[in-house]
């Protein structure tokens, strides 16, 4: 189908102003269905920003419209879908609000194609603001438009393998519910202290001489002891960063699974600053404890500093939360706006002072990944394992990992080793 090129259809039919103003009114309950944050003011400064730069040229209406409802990097994709499926192409409204077909990700690495793809919260969106279930009062197509839909697997399964990057409000939803359910069993390690036992290895000499004591010295009982095992601490940091901020928000659900599943969790974020946010997760409701953390984070979707936030974790914080053999979760794409060097010298001091550190990368959903950003390659050598996270089931991956005794470079990062080295 030709996109259309010509001026908006309210100023080539010449349609009266409040026809206008109805479809802006339709288009900004469309955006704030599919998660913008837009409101009335909103629809009445879009109203004027359009009065005055006038609807003769098609780019006018697009950036004026885009300057009032979008404030934040992450909102322009799915305002710039919204906007071509909305006020260019109706026809292509009407094939996607009856599609209801689970999307199928390829293996393979990101086809050009499949960024103009209509994401499936704005279908949902869009489907769910039609006035009256007719289309849009600027224009009104009487084809009949027919599709085939047949499901093949169950929801469940579908939901198990869908990128947190497709899916749609239900689905979401859903996701952060099966989120909430999880729990990450973390394999116990010995410590360094010690409990009675009837029978052992090990005698306790100090347990026995009391025994002995308290029975005259006639007969000594000879008294065993073993070590506690109990689960090492675990420490989260999470890139939130533009390049993140799609798999950031479904992961912060995670963190809190965790937070109140068991103690001695601690959980960071960063982007161009490292933000402690252990405190705040661990309120019980998900959306309370979700408010503050965003209340206290204020670089969301920006840069990414990853070295200078590691060099602040090892300086303040790492004497405090990695003690006792810790297991890092470190929660990043590997593109770092940074000097890699200083990267290097801080993972490097981060894997010397934990038991084990695990990178999970959402990038390795693709197929042909390779670690080749500046970032990554200061990574990989680094780590003791290498995952992706990007849906339900690679969540459930990591937590069959982690239920194993944690051993130091087991391997799991050696086939993108040779790659990053090169």
């Amino acid at each position: 189908m030709t996109p259309d090129h010509s001026p908006p259809t309210a100023a080539r039919d010449q349609a009266p102003a409040g026809r206008l103003v109805e479809n802006v009114m339709y288009f900004a309950r469309t955006l704030r269905a599919a998660g913008l944050p837009v409101g009335p003011g909103r629809v009445l400064e879009a109203v004027r920003a359009l009065q005055a730069v006038g609807l003769a040229r098609r780019d006018d209406f697009y950036w004026a419209l885009h300057a009032v409802f979008v404030n934040r990097r992450d909102q322009q994709e799915l305002f710039d879908q919204a906007f071509h499926v909305f006020w260019r192409n109706p026809k292509i409204l009407e094939k996607m609000i009856g599609l209801l077909l689970p999307d199928v990700q390829p293996t393979g690495a990101r086809d050009p194609d499949e960024a103009v793809k209509l994401s499936r919260r704005l279908a949902d969106a869009l489907a769910a603001n039609r006035p009256g279930g007719e289309a849009p009062a600027r224009e009104r197509d009487d084809d009949e438009i027919e599709m085939d839909a047949a499901l093949t697997f169950s929801p469940r399964e579908v939901l198990q393998t869908m990128d947190f990057e497709t899916m749609s409000a239900d689905e979401i939803a859903r996701a952060k519910a099966a989120i909430a359910a999880m729990r990450l069993p973390i394999a116990a390690v010995a410590t360094r202290r010690f409990r009675p036992a009837r029978a052992g290895r090990r005698s306790d000499l100090r347990a026995t001489m009391r025994a002995a004591v308290r029975g005259g010295g006639d007969i000594i009982p000879l008294r065993w002891k073993r070590r506690q095992r109990r689960h090492p601490p675990l420490v989260v940091i999470c890139d939130i960063s533009g390049s993140m901020s799609r798999y950031s928000r479904m992961l912060l659900h995670f963190m809190h699974t965790l937070t109140n599943d068991r103690d001695r969790v601690h959980c960071f974020v960063f982007g161009t600053r490292l933000s402690n946010i252990t405190r705040y997760l661990r309120h019980k409701d998900v959306d309370v404890a979700l408010d503050r953390v965003s209340e206290a984070v204020v670089d969301w979707s920006g840069c990414t500093c990853i070295g200078a936030c590691l060099h602040e974790f090892n300086t303040r914080w790492s004497r405090r939360v990695l003690g006792q053999g810790a297991v890092v979760l470190l929660i990043t794409d590997g593109l770092d706006r940074d000097n890699a060097e200083d990267l290097e010298a801080e993972i490097d001091r981060l894997h010397r002072s934990c038991r084990w550190l695990i990178w999970l990368n959402p990038l390795l959903r693709y197929e042909g990944y390779e670690p080749k950003s500046m970032g990554a390659r200061a990574l990989v050598p680094h780590v003791d394992d290498l995952r992706t996270v990007h849906n339900l089931e690679s969540l459930g991956e990591l937590a069959a990992a982690l239920s194993k005794t944690p051993r130091r470079n087991e391997g799991g990062a050696a086939p993108w080793l040779a790659t990053a080295t090169s």
